[in-house]
């Protein structure tokens, strides 16, 4: 008992001094970084173009210089004065994949992009620095931020109106006599109890309305409603979504629905986003994160969902950045569910086409994502999750039936089945050979079937730890 006490005091503590070190460095508001990303497939740059500050800080307040993935770019916030790390946080971009593409070895582009880290006491030195295929620093910015800058703009409330549709956990309600109704929506849709949605002990989601008019913010919200059943309907997110606070965020349109290009088609929406990204037909994303986060001015978030208003496939997801999903095509839950694999947990395409202009996971390296491994570093991955004796490649099981040509119940039980033997089969990444995928059929790979397996189960769930887990 007495050695039991003791962990608990010592457990206490190293969170009472966590909490402390945050206090100490940091004024519990956010500091936005707008930045634009710019080049090249052979050089690329980083600009600094406005620095912000919003009222509240959404994120972790704890293994502040620590990160749960590499992604492919990251932000470093160092003390002024001593060189202490005090922040860290990685990310992926539209650029970067961009820089993939045929189009970037004859043109120079510039994405925007913007971040959120906690607004420090004191000067603090920030570096940004993107990377390549391989790991390797490709470019870097470091600028000093001094608090005391009276040209950070301070931004509050921007009228747009929000409410909780999920709130996992919850703070007493305190009236204020500024408070403006249907501004900030404390009444929750659904939660587990009324109140103030607590923002420092849960994840914070933000869906945004892209393409609904004014007349169709019924709908908005009903179609935020269902993005929350199909999300919690999948483990581990069903066991963790207490863990989650869920807001919806009403930006009209002047226009129904989002720009198709390849239809000549352009519409007047709040954040830009349109299909033909890159020239694929199917890829909805926009380039424009600046005119996002100013729709999200006021509303405490870390991660987005932006949610088209469209009954055509289509989407994107990408690491730390964004989840753009369409609203009524038939695989809405799907896709959503898969996109958001990608943005939340960083998880990597299983499937694979041979199609892609380069490689984007070489022989030579161990992919940062947590379902993806070229043998390289394979100990790194979910070695300790294979069962004993199985064959490195795994041989994909015969009986297991291919997709396209499910006839009836027992064979869609089959391939769903499938999801849950852990296995290093190739393929994966958008390559056919060299890359390795932790199941033979998973939700990262195809629509088909209705869960995770094990491996990217346990990613949720280690992410979802590292930013709620004391």
């Amino acid at each position: 008992m007495n050695r039991i006490l003791i962990s608990l005091f010592f457990t206490l503590a190293a969170i009472t001094v966590v909490a402390q070190q945050f206090d100490d460095y940091f004024d519990g508001r956010t500091l936005r970084l707008d930045y634009v990303f710019a080049g090249n497939h052979d050089a690329q740059q980083i600009y600094l173009e406005q620095m912000y500050v919003t009222p509240q800080w959404a994120g972790r307040k704890s293994r502040l210089n620590d990160v749960p993935l590499a992604g492919n770019g990251q932000i470093r916030m160092k003390d002024n004065a001593t060189g202490e790390v005090l922040f860290v946080h990685t990310f992926s971009t539209l650029f970067q994949e961009w820089l993939a593409t045929e189009e970037a070895t004859k043109v120079s582009k510039a994405f925007a992009t913007s971040y959120n880290v906690p607004m420090p006491k004191q000067p603090v030195d920030i570096t940004v620095s993107l990377t390549d295929f391989h790991g390797k620093v490709v470019t870097s910015l470091t600028h000093t931020v001094d608090p005391a800058d009276i040209l950070i703009r301070q931004i509050g409330d921007n009228g747009i109106p929000f409410h909780y549709i999920w709130k996992g956990k919850t703070l007493p309600v305190e009236k204020k006599e500024n408070d403006q109704p249907g501004k900030r929506d404390y009444v929750p849709t659904e939660g587990p109890l009324d109140g103030v949605p607590d923002i420092t002990e849960c994840i914070d989601l933000a869906i945004v309305a892209e393409g609904y008019t004014r007349a169709q913010m019924g709908k908005f919200y009903n179609d935020c409603q269902r993005v929350v059943d199909a999300l919690f309907a999948h483990e581990p997110f069903t066991s963790l979504k207490d863990r989650f606070n869920v807001v919806a965020v009403a930006a009209e349109s002047l226009t129904s629905g989002p720009s198709v290009p390849h239809l000549g088609l352009w519409s007047a929406t709040p954040v830009g986003t349109h299909y033909d990204t890159f020239y694929s037909d199917r890829y909805l994303m926009t380039q424009d994160i600046h005119r996002l986060y100013d729709v999200l001015s006021g509303v405490p978030f870390e991660h987005i969902i932006v949610l088209v208003n469209s009954d055509t496939y289509g989407g994107g997801g990408i690491y730390n950045q964004l989840t753009v999903t369409t609203s009524d095509h038939p695989t809405f839950h799907q896709v959503l569910v898969h996109e958001f694999g990608h943005a939340y947990a960083g998880l990597g395409d299983e499937y694979f086409y041979d199609d892609a202009y380069e490689s984007m996971y070489p022989a030579d390296t161990e992919p940062w994502e947590p379902n993806l491994t070229t043998l390289v570093d394979f100990q790194s991955k979910w070695a300790d999750m294979l069962p004993k004796g199985t064959a490195i490649p795994t041989p994909p099981d015969p009986k297991v039936p291919n997709y396209r040509e499910i006839k009836n119940e027992k064979e869609q039980r089959m391939l769903d089945a499938a999801t849950q033997r852990v296995g290093v089969f190739e393929g994966g990444g958008y390559q056919s050979k060299g890359v390795y995928r932790p199941a033979q059929e998973c939700r990262m790979k195809i629509n088909e079937v209705a869960n995770f397996c094990p491996v990217c189960s346990r990613a949720i769930q280690r992410i979802t730890d590292f930013y709620t887990a004391h």
